[in-house]
């Protein structure tokens, strides 16, 4: 897929072209809605991992991870 190519598509095909992709490594988090305009209040979001070399438990640990991160260095 191309960059032109991704300009037409949605989050959804997005997520599934990374996902297709052998050598993506890492988990995707979105909102289960596309954002119109300003956040407001509260929103559910979806989590996808790629299956071919996370398994549950990594990808926890990686968000476990992420999260520490950002809540030391963005505080």
């Amino acid at each position: 897929m191309s960059g032109s190519e991704l300009t037409f598509c949605s989050t959804k095909e997005l997520i599934d072209e990374l996902m297709r992709r052998r050598t993506f490594l890492g988990v995707v988090v979105h909102s289960e809605e596309e954002l119109r305009g300003e956040w407001k209040g509260d929103r559910m979001f979806k989590v996808h991992f790629n299956a071919n070399h996370l398994d549950v438990g990594r990808a926890s640990r990686l968000l476990e991870t992420v999260a520490e991160y950002m809540d030391l260095n963005h505080s």
